[in-house]
């Protein structure tokens, strides 16, 4: 699925209903650690170890099968692929022992942390689908893309970005923000997801001169501020199902040159009369709204209409000047 697809999929939420969370809660999960039986049959991918010298087995993948202990790992340093998804995890800190990993699935557990020691090779990495609530010892010097959505993060804090220079790809869909501070220091990030959330505006993300495309659907933004020159590469928006009402917003989005696709729907602005033409008269380079490429005779009928508003005013700016030379 592309970045720009308005359909945004990720791995989907584990929800209860209340009584069965509170049963949940209630009811302890019965030990079951990670063996070397199961350890033995779960890997594969045989490979050169980093002398050259041995041999390893570098993948390893035990998911969905209610794990609560994985502490056997510590000894397994050779690892490079861990799939450990859909289990009973509280605790993975043994994995800071695999110091050749380059991808990590953790979604799906009981994590509260994300909080690993630095991982150098560490590429990309999953905490979906847990109860992690900081974004703190996340420092990774390799890490391309970080998927932490649906936990209970209200603020992102501690984020190096000496340490995540790397990052491209940001996840934090259906969490709990209510500022994007702590986002804007990441310096190489492109892709940004924050569905679901509970922004009402952006803060310091107007430096980040990578950006590409930023998803912000489902929040309760009403003004379209937070936007600079210095974002000069992104090309897509998503802010369907916001709190939008007031077409001139979108001329605060003139200053992204390169934005090609906007999407605004569910928003109250999107009932307005001529809405897609009054976007286009605002944003003459944009190439879809919503869902909907832009038409030839849409284009001209924007161009017109600003023709005829820019000589309105010039008539308009001249009768003034007219009128203040009469004065004089």
């Amino acid at each position: 699925m592309s970045d720009f697809d308005d359909e945004e999929g990720v791995d989907e939420p584990v929800l209860y209903d209340d009584d069965e969370e509170d049963d949940a809660d209630e009811e302890k999960v019965p030990e079951n650690p990670l063996t070397e039986e199961v350890l033995a049959e779960s890997l594969s991918l045989l490979c050169k170890t980093g002398n050259g010298l041995a041999h390893a087995y570098v993948r390893l993948d035990v998911h969905d099968r209610d794990m609560t202990d994985i502490s056997i790992l510590n000894c397994f340093i050779h690892l490079r692929y861990v799939d450990i998804s859909g289990n009973q995890l509280k605790d993975i800190s043994s994995l800071s022992c695999l110091t050749h990993l380059l991808t990590l699935k953790a979604d799906k557990n009981q994590l509260t942390s994300a909080r690993l020691d630095k991982l150098p090779y560490l590429q990309i990495a999953n905490f979906a689908n847990n109860k992690i609530e900081d974004t703190k010892g996340i420092e990774h010097p390799l890490l391309e893309t970080l998927n932490l959505s649906f936990n209970n993060i209200y603020e992102v804090t501690d984020f190096d970005p000496a340490a995540l220079s790397r990052l491209t790809t940001l996840e934090l869909r259906n969490n709990k923000l209510i500022t994007t501070n702590g986002i804007g220091t990441l310096p190489n990030l492109q892709n940004l997801y924050l569905a679901a959330n509970s922004l009402k505006f952006l803060e310091n993300l107007d430096r980040m001169q990578h950006l590409v495309s930023i998803h912000l659907r489902d929040n309760q933004i009403e003004k379209l501020d937070g936007f600079s020159a210095n974002m000069k590469f992104v090309q897509y928006l998503n802010f369907r199902g916001n709190n939008i009402s007031d077409i001139k917003e979108v001329q605060k989005l003139k200053c992204l040159p390169l934005l090609r696709a906007l999407v605004l729907m569910e928003n109250p602005v999107a009932d307005e009369d001529d809405y897609r033409i009054e976007v286009l008269i605002s944003l003459r380079r944009l190439e879809r709204l919503d869902k909907d490429d832009y038409t030839e005779d849409e284009r001209q009928e924007a161009e017109e209409i600003h023709e005829q508003r820019r000589q309105e005013a010039a008539l308009a700016d001249n009768t003034m000047e007219v009128i203040a030379d009469e004065d004089d």
